[in-house]
């Protein structure tokens, strides 16, 4: 649980815009959809990924890194990797069943004999968006486990799009149609409390030292 007394405080110290942009960015963010990215190569990729993430209100990314293993470009990610909870995953099998104990559905973003388009896809279910590595595309793992394929329609001789492309259009398709919807897309209130206490924490530069003198005044 957090302590709102300390909340409280501690954004005393943080201006009126900044509270305000808090708020108005937490009321936007969900976690009925979510995304992975698996063992993608090129740090750029992951890390604007993770900005789209940000861009459209999704609050947490999953990572597998079973054989790549890099850091978040913080130039690309524009500083995204501060408000969106980033999950690393030494295999893909522990993410698939961390993400199903959550109660997501497993999305594999490729084309499959039994995929739909973008523009049918279904919105009332809790999602998660697996996206592959940049030329082998998912592993085997993550579609004999997946439970529905998904498809952006491409008319050019092109016949795939990067993998930050992928995800941007797919988020920004999916999160407007779940705004306009009547589903339970928002954050619990808890929630809310922990990210406002977390993005403090990010935020304020003494943030250790004011909450010790807080406890002991």
């Amino acid at each position: 649980m957090v302590d709102e007394q300390l909340l409280n405080h501690l954004e005393s110290y943080l201006t009126d815009s900044r509270r305000e942009k808090f708020a108005k960015v937490l009321a936007q963010r969900t976690k009925h959809f979510t995304v992975a990215t698996e063992d993608v190569y090129q740090l750029h990729n992951t890390s604007a990924v993770m900005r789209s993430c940000d861009v459209f209100g999704i609050q947490e990314l999953s990572i597998v890194e079973e054989q790549n293993s890099k850091h978040i470009d913080r130039e690309i990610a524009m500083g995204a990797q501060k408000w969106v909870d980033l999950n690393r995953y030494h295999s893909v099998r522990s993410c698939l069943e961390n993400l199903k104990e959550k109660g997501y559905q497993i999305v594999a973003t490729t084309p499959h004999k039994n995929d739909c388009d973008l523009k049918d896809f279904d919105i009332t279910k809790k999602s998660c968006f697996f996206f592959g590595r940049e030329t082998e595309g998912l592993s085997e793992e993550v579609l004999s486990n997946a439970d529905a394929f998904l498809k952006i329609p491409m008319v050019g001789f092109t016949e795939s799009l990067n993998i930050s492309v992928s995800a941007a259009i797919i988020l920004q398709d999916v999160t407007t149609r779940l705004k306009a919807s009547t589903i339970k897309w928002e954050l619990t209130e808890q929630e809310k409390l922990e990210k406002r206490l977390d993005w403090c924490k990010k935020t304020i530069k003494s943030y250790d030292k004011i909450v010790e003198r807080f406890y002991n005044s």
